[in-house]
């Protein structure tokens, strides 16, 4: 599809934006979220954000990052090369680096003449998610995120960032597809639509809001695509996927109840419950206590860190309890050397109660299904991954049972292992067999057994 600029007759840049990327454009908040259709002209806006804020902010590194680096090289990179490179001929992508060098001519251009007296250099580093390095290398004045709304973006990439930012007090595009209920929606785009910051800008626009779209396009994926993902793909809005495994959990009040709450100070008599996943790299903790009134579980803290040995780990996740916790379970059953790892450490693990994945989810479901969990609205790692746990979905756009980049939520198996213990069917008890009497003659029978 064509982009919105190109050389006219006199070799000038003609800039067409359409309406969606005007309002982005004009912009003047820190955080500029553009939550837009498929081929609505979001990515191609990218770059001609990003070159506006070097040329006000300055002389200093600059950040694109996508969610993968196959998104990167095909989509984010090609579209900043075209304008940065070809276009406006600033300097030369490096590969190797993965950094955007502005040339000194290019330099000259951009900032004018005064750049002579200190000759700061202008990168733009490019990173992805799955690459958390890529994140923690500069200090950024500015960063585009592209498809920063894709199940591999994590919270974490998008807290790094935030540190490179941070300094600078840097400015944020976003420009992305809704595909799921994640920290996008939780971090940025509830909080503008609840207006409690004011830091936040979110910009709607529809695949047909793009000039260059073919209505025919539009009116058949209307048509024929189920209503969710004719809404996240080609209008821009949030849904509920399908797929999504706790379909159940209520982040907003709707139906008369939700499952998060602000936090409040756990009474100590409650009794506490720990549910973990082991890892090396990624060890997660969930902490329940238990409301003795009204049989509620409350998850108050979610533990998730990595590189520390199991004593390491055990007494970091009990920093701040009461003591050890009533029940506390950890990993799959294989995972013995684990548990003893961490008993020796300080926290007594028990093995799960079951080890199907499936149960282990079903019951989890009937927990929230049925009211029995609360959880903390400040946990953000717990709600990112609950409302982007999901599974794979067939060519007809159904549910299959492969879980999707299922080795990447750990909080969800560590809760998993609790809850499936915790919510284990009362088994029923056995009603004694019925001892009629006995006639006479039989008790006279019994009597004479062994005597004849």
């Amino acid at each position: 599809m064509e982009s919105f600029y190109r050389r006219n007759a006199n070799n000038e840049l003609d800039i067409h934006l359409h309406a969606g990327q005007a309002r982005a454009f004009e912009s003047k908040k820190r955080f500029v979220v553009v939550l837009a259709g498929t081929q609505s002209g979001k990515t191609s806006f990218g770059p001609f954000w990003l070159h506006r804020e070097i040329l006000e902010r300055g002389a200093g590194d600059y950040m694109v990052v996508a969610p993968t680096y196959k998104i990167l090289s095909k989509k984010a990179l090609p579209e900043f090369k075209r304008l940065f490179e070809d276009m406006l001929q600033l300097g030369t992508y490096k590969t190797q680096k993965a950094v955007f060098e502005f040339s000194e001519d290019g330099c000259r251009r951009t900032f004018g003449d005064d750049w002579a007296n200190e000759k700061i250099p202008t990168n733009v580093h490019f990173g992805h998610a799955q690459d958390p390095d890529s994140l923690e290398s500069a200090t950024a004045k500015a960063a585009w995120l592209d498809e920063a709304g894709q199940n591999k973006f994590k919270l974490g990439s998008w807290e790094a960032i935030l540190r490179r930012l941070s300094l600078s007090m840097g400015r944020v595009l976003i420009t992305t597809t809704p595909y799921n209920l994640g920290w996008l929606k939780q971090k940025l785009y509830d909080p503008w639509k609840a207006g409690t910051d004011d830091t936040i800008d979110v910009v709607n626009f529809r695949s047909i809001d793009n000039p260059l779209f073919p209505r025919e396009e539009f009116e058949r994926a209307r048509r024929t695509l189920p209503g969710w993902k004719f809404r996240m793909f080609y209008l821009g809005l949030f849904d509920r996927p399908a797929g999504l495994i706790y379909d159940c959990f209520k982040d907003e009040f709707r139906d008369g109840s939700i499952h998060t709450c602000p936090r409040f100070n756990i009474p100590k008599h409650w009794k506490r419950y720990v549910g973990v996943d082991f890892g090396g790299v990624n060890t997660a903790a969930n902490f329940y206590a238990r409301d003795p009134k009204s049989g509620v579980y409350y998850l108050y803290k979610v533990y998730f860190a990595g590189k520390r040995t199991a004593a390491e780990h055990a007494e970091a996740m009990l920093k701040g309890e009461p003591g050890l916790p009533a029940i506390a379970v950890g990993g799959s059953k294989s995972e013995g050397q684990w548990r003893r790892e961490f008993r020796a450490g300080g926290l007594p693990l028990r093995r799960p109660a079951i080890s199907s994945i499936d149960v282990g989810i079903d019951r989890v479901y009937g927990a929230h299904k049925t009211d029995r969990i609360m959880v903390f609205d400040d946990l953000d790692v717990y709600l990112d991954e609950k409302l982007t746990y999901s599974r794979v979905l067939d060519d007809n756009g159904e549910p299959t049972e492969k879980i999707a980049d299922a080795n990447s939520f750990h909080v969800m198996d560590a809760e998993r292992y609790i809850m499936g213990f915790l919510m284990r069917p009362e088994k029923k008890k056995e009603k004694p067999k019925p001892q009629g009497p006995r006639s006479g003659d039989q008790r006279y029978k019994r009597s004479l057994r062994g005597k004849l």
